[in-house]
């Protein structure tokens, strides 16, 4: 038998190992697992001089201690890891004794991130700085701003604050990188401060990986966050943000937020957490049979970008690229969707939004964009400049705002948007300002003499309006149709009677 002076040395000799692992556990994985304890951080000695150096500037001490709190200090990833720069490098400066860059690319992260990095490179998202020739971006430098009195004001400050300008550096008369006061390298103010998740950068890479993991934290957890993604994915032409809080997903989230274990790793859905689903979990983070991606569009089947919607991989297979088929992408969210939801579940959601996709597109986005595109052929419309005829205008609005919320609503389960924010406001559009506005421009061509290009889009309009689709704006609906509206309305009279229409 053991003595009991002999027990109470086993019992804290196994207290102290206990007590140790708990805190070995915390350190490795970044929490504070014991109460008033910290994870223990690794700052090598050149570094040391970084730190103690800019946690004396005002400027920089917030950063400090972010990066103090980050998992990169935990595993001695310090400041010269990722701002350390090659010579030849054309943003590279010399401070103090080392050689450094201001921007830190994704090029540079993938030192250790790899996988991550080319997953990134290869998506839309490392895409998005290629906006130069859009219609958002006329409307940005031409239509609300002016280039040559005022720089692209609103374009730096608004599209490429998401989209991501293209890097560029202030220069001397000879070509040459100035440099300020201090030997720091001079960016251009019109291409930086930018995060935007396409921006490009002085090495060629595409991206900021600060456009979803904020410096100096670089934390996991906030990028899952939803809020994250509406610094971009919010507001009239592209609003999934806030589709994903009016949806039965978001109100879950908010709910049920505490249980989201949003700092696990690998943070698998079903395993790590059942509360809800985030962006990041639909269209990023792991299931039990698939890894995470930072390719946003393995897992996306449809475009809901454009006037008319087509599967995401047509645009690829026309160019003939290698592309990951659209069926296989479907596979891969419905692999998310499966974790909640039964297939039925999920086969039956997939077939409501894709008749509302179907549907948008051939009673208003097919019509309308042909109707367009024959008016700028018989020059009825100006084709050389952008938005200067009325109807450019209630076209945009119709495919680039109302268009984008139907689907994006019926995408993400958000019934408001895709009915009333979406559909209802593209029936408007077409038939109360499209249409009558087709119409003007044909009698105009008409009072000018140009009767053959008045009557080849008098023609497609009266076909348009004339088939099964829009056969109601005229009144040709059939008597049992008519009959059946009739009853339904007496019905809702009757059941809501007294309270008013």
């Amino acid at each position: 038998m053991l003595s009991l002076e002999t027990k109470r040395i086993i019992i804290a000799a196994l207290s102290f190992f206990l007590l140790a692992a708990l805190l070995i556990v915390g350190y490795i994985e970044g929490k504070k697992q014991i109460p008033g304890t910290e994870p223990a951080i690794v700052i090598s000695d050149e570094n040391k001089k970084c730190v103690e150096c800019h946690s004396q500037q005002s400027n920089a001490r917030t950063a400090v201690q972010q990066w103090k709190d980050s998992q990169h200090a935990i595993k001695g990833v310090g400041c010269l890891e990722c701002h350390q720069a090659e010579s030849g490098d054309i943003d590279a400066f010399e401070h103090y004794t080392h050689t450094i860059a201001t921007i830190v690319s994704p090029k540079d992260c993938s030192r250790c991130h790899k996988k991550e990095f080319a997953e990134f490179q290869r998506s839309h998202h490392a895409q998005g700085g290629k906006i130069l020739g859009s219609l958002d971006n006329v409307l940005a430098e031409i239509v609300e701003g002016h280039p040559d009195m005022f720089g692209n004001a609103v374009a730096v400050s608004g599209c490429k604050q998401c989209h991501g300008s293209v890097v560029e550096f202030i220069r001397d008369e000879e070509g040459n990188v100035k440099k300020d006061r201090n030997g720091i390298v001079m960016i251009d103010p019109e291409t930086w401060p930018n995060t935007g998740i396409g921006r490009v950068n002085p090495d060629g890479s595409l991206g900021s990986c600060a456009a979803c993991h904020n410096r100096h934290y670089f934390s996991v957890a906030q990028a899952r966050e939803p809020d994250d993604c509406g610094k971009c994915h919010l507001g009239p032409d592209h609003p999934q943000y806030e589709i994903y809080r009016e949806s039965k997903h978001g109100i879950n989230f908010i709910a049920h937020k505490d249980e989201m274990n949003l700092e696990v790793r690998p943070w698998i859905v079903g395993e790590d957490y059942i509360a809800a689903p985030t962006c990041a979990s639909c269209h990023m983070s792991a299931t039990p049979n698939q890894g995470v991606t930072h390719d946003v569009g393995e897992r996306i089947s449809w475009t809901l970008r454009p006037p008319v919607s087509e599967k995401i991989d047509a645009k690829d297979i026309e160019a003939g690229r290698e592309t990951i088929p659209w069926q296989k992408r479907r596979q891969n969210m419905q692999d998310v969707c499966f974790q909640c939801h039964s297939k039925q579940y999920v086969q039956n959601f997939y077939q409501q939004y894709d008749d509302v996709v179907h549907m948008y597109n051939e009673k208003f986005g097919k019509p309308s964009t042909a109707i367009m595109k024959k008016l700028k052929a018989v020059k009825m419309v100006t084709d050389d400049t952008e938005f200067d005829d009325k109807i450019e205008w209630t076209y945009f609005y119709l495919w680039h705002h109302e268009g984008r919320r139907a689907r994006m609503g019926a995408a993400m389960m958000g019934p408001d948007f895709t009915q009333w924010h979406g559909m209802y406001e593209v029936a408007d559009r077409f038939y109360t300002e499209f249409v009558p506005e087709v119409r003007e421009l044909i009698d105009e061509a008409k009072a000018h003499g140009r009767t053959t290009a008045a009557r080849e889009v008098e023609s497609m309009l009266n076909e348009t309006l004339n088939s099964e689709l829009h056969k109601w704006y005229l009144g040709k609906m059939s008597p049992e149709e008519k009959a059946a509206r009739q009853k339904a309305l007496e019905e809702f009279k009757d059941r809501y009677a007294g309270e008013g229409e």
